[in-house]
């Protein structure tokens, strides 16, 4: 299998619709969260099941799950939807797009959870730096310069004999 280039990659991404990018940050979010649950669940329930009372473990540990899938899957498409519709807004496509569906989904969805404004401003800050220093990597920010790159020579080379 070819190794695909940033540019490539990033042709494929602009295929795919702001709705369905949302959907499968949700998506993600929703796995992502759910097997964190599960591990969580497991370090919480393992004295229950070990003095075999497994029905109710099995009940705290899909709750759990649930819980833990159903907030990871709003944060991730709430960041990615808002990162889309600011993207279009602003026709760039750079950090602060990142940054800004990582305050909106730290801010919401972590600050409902919390009942607490300040909890919302916090985690909404942590979340919009996350994004920002990750995308500071300049994967975000490259333009198209319109030069190609091969991973060969497209000059002849000379004859040695």
């Amino acid at each position: 299998m070819a190794k695909m280039d940033v540019e490539e990659l990033r042709q494929m991404e602009d295929d795919e619709t702001p709705t369905m990018k949302t959907i499968k940050g949700a998506t993600t979010g929703l796995v992502a969260g759910t097997v964190w649950g599960t591990v969580v669940a497991t370090w919480h329930d393992v004295p229950r099941v070990e003095r075999r009372v497994a029905l109710p473990g099995l009940i705290r540990t899909l709750k759990m799950m649930g819980n833990y899938g159903v907030t990871c899957a709003a944060i991730g498409g709430i960041y990615i939807g808002v990162e889309q519709i600011v993207q279009k807004y602003r026709m760039k496509r750079d950090l602060i797009n990142g940054a800004v569906g990582g305050f909106a989904a730290g801010s919401t969805v972590l600050g409902y959870r919390a009942k607490s404004v300040s909890t919302a401003m916090a985690a909404g800050a942590a979340l919009a730096f996350t994004s920002g220093f990750i995308d500071s990597g300049g994967q975000a920010r490259r333009v198209d310069t319109g030069k190609e790159y091969y991973p060969y020579t497209t000059q002849k080379r000379p004859n040695v004999n």
